[in-house]
């Protein structure tokens, strides 16, 4: 039998099998071929860490919120690059869901069996982080520790869930990782409403039917390896497909997600309990706010009490996933998630009259927003909008840092689903500007006619920038020197010492102290060559590429200032200052400048740096390495001083 008759026919039995009819056989059909690291083409292993030789993923839509998924797949390691794909991670629930037979095998480059693993073998434990106190969820896992390449491994299980929004994705391809055939099957009951939609591919489905069943299969072969580029995001280049269920059923409520309106009717009622405080409680709050004249102010107050009198501890128990804990217990307890510090907030600003939106968002910095056209819930994270009459304020709950107002690179730039009265609404979350976040700094140093120097600085930072530094006073010494030293490229000095002030108005302020018994770079003579600053404004360069082919996204957009004095010791003067510098690029700008002040006998510089968008796109990519290529040659400009004769 042919690889692809033989493939065709797996494809018949794997459905067969998991609707209910008996058939073993399956297994045995794949050819040798597959197994065997040699019959891997060139072209497939050009740029590939692995070889996904096989990859059959079934999965049957019983009704709303209920599927079976059986997974088999076949993937060839090329190198340890690749070693994560002999390891697997089986999220599941106490409740909800089941992890049913489960096989791992391991093959060497001959297609030999050199070892098993079976469901016994797996490790188990709650699916918990650091923040995480309690949780339903848990994890199956195994890993395999590959010792030769190639290797190949072929994983065989099943999922059976009981508790569904979302039914699947299916995740077309990875990174550095070469398809030589893999196919995805579904076999939908048509009470659920399935849909599916592509992202990033244009494969289409073979349908049919199956005794009452709606059948979907997708096929793609030999697709080659590709590396991201840097600065890419993943989901706006790695080929997928979701898919989702117009009907569902989640911990036993049943839903309707064909429209995000409805979904928001189905969390506005899971809520319907928990936004209450006790009229008591109610009447407190109104009177900590009685004297202050606009809701905005009222707002603003209560969102720094709550800063200042709650914290943030997760617990994700029972439908409690998507369940916020009532008003009143986070009131009492003083604790709570994301869902439930947002819910709270809700309550406050309702306890005053001021309307406030529950609203779910996919947080992570450039994450992927939510599909207008396409209803699927992809929100891990819940925060706050208040619609001021003109001037719409949304309020990040769960850090107790953030200024009143702002969201930053975590949560901004998207969309979020607000839940109104009427249902849900998807709606954009605000954009940052340059101005939104900047990096301000004056340096003095002192230099001493041996080379050596003291230096001060003081960094004035709002936004992205101000998220690097808040709370940095309550890190050790050692963390806080090398994260200094490695995010600003500061010289390593031989005395360090950082004091931290209060926040002021959103603006964190930073004041550094360092020595160095060398800072001077190149000593000749009666010459001293010096980096003229403790720092670089800017420090990132990007590879010359012949034609990008994706957006590079930055965190945020920018603005960076550096005012740096330096003070030449007794006896020496200048030689050789750096040249003026100015530049400009379609999306921001560079400019520094020198002056020696004789009289102090003193150079000062001032260097800014904008970058006006954090999207840069893939046709302007050389101008941007061009011109961050000039930024870092006028850096790289020495100051030369010497003794005076």
């Amino acid at each position: 039998m042919s690889f692809n008759r033989s493939i065709k026919y797996l494809l018949f039995v794997a459905v067969a099998s998991i609707v209910g009819v008996k058939a073993k056989a399956q297994e045995n059909s794949i050819p040798k071929e597959v197994y065997t690291a040699a019959n891997i083409p060139d072209s497939l292993k050009e740029d590939a860490n692995s070889v996904l030789r096989y990859g059959m993923q079934d999965v049957v839509l019983k009704g709303p919120g209920k599927s079976v998924t059986r997974v088999h797949n076949i993937v060839t390691i090329l190198n340890e690059k690749g070693n994560d794909e002999a390891e697997i991670v089986l999220p599941y629930n106490k409740k909800f869901s089941t992890v049913g037979a489960f096989e791992m095998l391991v093959y060497d480059a001959n297609g030999k069996i050199i070892k098993k693993y079976h469901k016994s073998d797996l490790y188990e434990h709650a699916a918990v982080d650091d923040e995480t106190l309690a949780s339903d969820d848990r994890l199956m896992l195994i890993r395999h520790e590959v010792a030769s390449y190639p290797t190949t491994v072929e994983m065989i299980f099943e999922i059976d869930n009981s508790s569904l929004i979302n039914v699947d994705s299916w995740r077309v391809q990875r990174p550095e990782q070469s398809i030589q055939n893999s196919y995805y099957h579904i076999v939908a009951n048509p009470a659920a409403g399935f849909r599916y939609l592509n992202k990033n591919t244009s494969v289409k489905p073979q349908k049919s039917k199956l005794d009452d069943m709606d059948s979907y299969t997708w096929q793609v072969s030999n697709l080659k390896a590709f590396k991201l580029e840097d600065g890419a995001l993943s989901w706006r280049v790695l080929p997928k497909i979701d898919f989702a269920a117009n009907n569902f059923e989640f911990y036993g409520l049943p839903g309707d997600i064909s429209t995000w309106q409805n979904y928001g009717k189905w969390q506005k009622a899971l809520n319907a309990d928990v936004g209450t405080l006790s009229p008591q409680r109610v009447a407190e709050i109104q009177q900590m706010t009685a004297n202050l004249p606009t809701d905005k102010e009222k707002a603003k107050f209560l969102y720094e009490y709550m800063e200042h009198n709650m914290r943030y501890v997760s617990i994700q128990l029972g439908i409690g996933g998507l369940k916020p804990f009532p008003a009143m217990f986070v009131d009492q307890k003083k604790y709570g998630d994301c869902k439930a510090l947002s819910n709270y907030m809700v309550a406050m600003l309702k306890a005053v009259n001021i309307p406030a939106y529950y609203a779910t968002v996919r947080a992570g910095v450039n994450e992927e927003p939510s599909d207008y056209s396409f209803p699927y819930d992809i929100a891990n994270h819940i925060i706050v909008c208040v619609p001021f009459k003109n001037d719409t304020t949304w309020l990040e709950c769960t850090n107790s840092n953030q200024p009143f107002g702002k969201l930053g690179p975590f949560t901004e730039n998207r969309n979020a689903l607000l839940i109104t009265e009427d249902g849900g609404k998807l709606v954009n979350t605000p954009k940052s500007t340059a101005e939104d976040n900047q990096f301000n700094s004056e340096t003095h140093i002192i230099l001493d006619a041996d080379g050596g120097a003291k230096a001060q600085v003081k960094i004035l930072s709002t936004g992205g920038y101000r998220d690097d530094y808040v709370g940095m006073a309550s890190v050790k010494t050692d963390d806080q020197k090398k994260f200094l030293m490695r995010s600003l490229k500061i010289k390593q000095p031989s005395v360090f010492d950082l004091k931290d002030s209060p926040d002021k108005g959103g603006i964190k302020e930073l004041n550094l102290s360092f020595e160095y018994d060398k800072f001077c770079d190149v000593s000749a003579g009666d010459k001293q060559f010096y980096r003229p600053r403790i720092f670089d404004l800017w420090a990132i360069t990007v590879p010359i590429l012949e034609k990008r082919k994706t957006d590079y996204y930055f965190e945020h957009p920018m603005k960076k200032s550096c005012i740096t004095t330096i003070d030449l010791p007794v006896g020496f003067e200048v030689e050789t200052m750096p040249t003026n510098t100015s530049l400009n690029f379609s999306y921001g700008s560079y400019d520094i400048t020198y002056v020696y002040d004789k009289d102090k006998n003193s150079v000062i510089s001032t260097a800014k740096f904008v970058l006006n968008t954090h999207v840069i796109p893939a046709a302007k990519y050389t101008e941007m390495q061009e011109y961050m290529d000039a930024i870092a040659k006028a850096q790289n400009k020495k100051l030369v001083i010497r003794k005076k004769a």
